[in-house]
């Protein structure tokens, strides 16, 4: 079955720095375009960044672009989004997602991750 499971979220002050890591099961990982996407306090789902399958593209929402780089290590069957410079408005669950399309601003998935909280505050 397939599992994606994020972790490294935290508290951390503006400014600081968090690395997130999704780790991938139960499908061939190297085969598909990964996601990451978030979900503010009472606001929707958002797209923050995508990779292709080999990790060669990185592509990231007006709102993270210069801050957070998406990766990913095929051998370990793992991404991540390395965050810097956070800002109180990236408080948010980030997940990590496979399969995404968008219709408007919504991205829809085949499959999500549990969800790892971000909160940045001081």
């Amino acid at each position: 079955q397939v599992q994606l499971v994020e972790s490294g979220g935290g508290l951390v002050q503006p400014g600081g720095s968090l690395r997130l890591s999704c780790a991938a099961s139960g499908f061939t990982f190297s085969s598909y375009a990964m996601y990451w996407v978030r979900q503010g306090p009472g606001k929707g789902l958002a797209w923050v960044a995508s990779t292709n399958y080999e990790g060669t593209t990185g592509n990231y929402a007006d709102s993270v672009k210069g801050r957070f780089t998406i990766s990913r290590d095929n051998a370990k069957n793992t991404l991540y989004l390395q965050m810097d410079s956070l800002r109180p408005e990236d408080t948010a669950v980030y997940y990590c997602a496979r399969g995404c399309k968008y219709l408007g601003a919504t991205p829809n998935c085949d499959y999500w991750g549990q969800g790892t909280q971000v909160t940045v505050s001081s």
